[in-house]
């Protein structure tokens, strides 16, 4: 008998097997061995999960705002109160360092959470009033129905919130697929709020890209929403354009960060190699293109370089590490492949290789001496790879930012506010940081333009996206 700890689907209250009884390992990327299995949902599944979903949104979408905000109040104090299990079980599915897993994810979580409790009560919208004489007209904002959410593997939690709880919030009902390689967080998650949800209001089911196909082409949900490479968004993209489903994408990213001559650059060498390389660098918004100013470039490169050499990767408890393994073998073998086709005119900085025969660590690495058409500049890495590029004037940072077909995040080094205000606007980018790079607040958006994506995740923006809007007209 496999001593692998079992995962479940948790499908209209109640945890289930896949119905065919197919399973996957779910593999620790520290050691690179399997150590529990979770359901490879099918058909059958989806079709249970759906129904579920279907039949809870009868009654869920007319409870009011304060029902909805109160359930989420709940769910925020219950992963509060179980943070250490869920701590547990994403590092162990991840490898993420457990003190940074406890300090950087689940207070901005929880303060997610509350913050579309919050919203659920704030929907604003045009006065009613007489446009036409002798008939009034208001506006309501409505659920759009049963959403189905698939969620990526390098936050499993907090992406898990980003879906999930505006859905809830608005009225609507949720059916969620987390990543094949780290569903154990999501399942704990759907424990929690199985204590608080009527039952079918939150589904997860376990599986494949093929499960994610599968819900996204059911007839059922009226909105898909993922968050996940540019190839997953487009193929989900095309599969719900079948029955006009409504889309919601955040995709890759490759973030420019444009260092300016006048920028402190011991600040901006510190704020860019954390932000590169945090979390592995598996981050849509990571500071992972970075352009300096050639009156600053060897500086710049010679002190990133410093600092990739004393960033520390490594297991889940030990001490000073900023990051863990890259998640999986298909992605060591991604970064890997990156490194391995460079072209004779880049320069390996500092890093650049596997770290250790067991697991899927990879070192801190900078490149520099690179072109704006080489393979690392144009497509996501999504590992701990900082590139750095030089440039002679505004005008060519610019187009060498913009010079790619992402668009998520960007951000700006400078003390010159009025080049800031410049760069802020012509930067085609859904957020632009000016001195800073990383932080986000759940009371403003984030999304991108362009293939990174389209919707809005975070603040008021990504709330009304899980609503549509109907226009009641009644004669006087």
């Amino acid at each position: 008998m496999s001593d692998l700890r079992a995962l479940r689907n948790y499908i209209n209250g109640e945890f289930v097997d896949a119905v065919d009884g197919r399973t996957l390992q779910v593999i620790d990327p520290t050691t690179g061995e399997a150590y529990a299995t979770s359901p490879l949902s099918g058909e059958a599944d989806v079709d249970a999960a759906m129904a579920a979903a279907a039949e809870a949104f009868t009654t869920w979408r007319d409870t009011t705002p304060a029902a909805r905000q109160l359930a989420l109040l709940k769910i925020a104090d219950a992963i509060e109160a179980r943070a250490e299990e869920l701590i547990e079980a994403e590092c162990r599915n991840t490898g993420k360092p457990r003190e940074l897993t406890r300090s950087e994810e689940i207070p901005p979580m929880v303060d997610q959470i509350r913050f579309f409790a919050g919203a659920a009560r704030l929907l604003e919208g045009k006065s009613a009033g007489e446009y036409m004489e002798g008939l009034t007209s208001f506006v309501r904002r409505e659920p759009v129905g049963v959403c189905a959410q698939v969620a990526p593997w390098n936050y499993p939690m907090m992406m898990a919130v980003w879906k999930f709880a505006p859905a809830i919030a608005a009225g609507n009902t949720v059916v969620l697929k987390p990543s094949d390689t780290t569903p154990a967080s999501t399942v704990l998650l759907a424990e929690i709020m199985g204590e608080v949800l009527p039952k079918g209001v939150f589904n997860v089911i376990c599986g494949d890209r093929d499960t994610g196909r599968l819900m996204v082409e059911h007839k059922t949900p009226a909105m898909a929403s993922i968050t996940g490479s540019v190839r997953a968004g487009m193929q989900v993209a095309e599969s719900a354009s079948k029955d006009l489903k409504r889309v919601h994408l955040e995709l890759g990213g490759k973030a420019p960060v444009v260092v300016f001559e006048d920028a402190d650059i011991p600040a901006a060498v510190e704020g860019i190699s954390v932000a590169g390389f945090f979390n592995a660098g598996q981050d849509c918004t990571a500071a992972t293109r970075v352009l300096v100013h050639e009156s600053v470039h060897d500086e710049f490169v010679a002190a990133l370089a410093k600092a990739a050499a004393e960033t520390k990767t490594g297991g889940i408890d030990e001490e000073d590490v900023l990051y863990g393994p890259l998640n999986n073998a298909n992605q060591l073998k991604q970064v890997s492949g990156f490194i391995e086709r460079l072209p004779e005119h880049a320069k390996v900085e500092a890093g650049g290789k596997r770290v250790g025969d067991r697991g899927y660590f990879f070192a801190p690495t900078v490149v520099s001496g690179l072109r704006q058409d080489d393979e690392i500049i144009q497509n996501e890495v999504f590992g701990p790879v900082i590139t750095v590029q030089k440039f002679t004037d505004e005008e060519q940072a610019v187009a060498y930012a913009n010079g790619v077909d992402y668009a998520l995040a960007s951000s700006v080094w400078t003390k010159d506010h009025a080049r800031a205000m410049r760069m802020s606007k012509v930067l085609d980018f859904g957020c632009v940081w000016i001195n800073t790079h990383i932080p986000l607040v759940a009371e403003m958006p984030h999304g991108g333009f362009k293939k990174s994506g389209y919707g809005k995740d975070l603040s008021a923006y990504g709330f009304e996206d899980y609503t549509r809007v109907k226009h009641v007209m009644s004669a006087i």
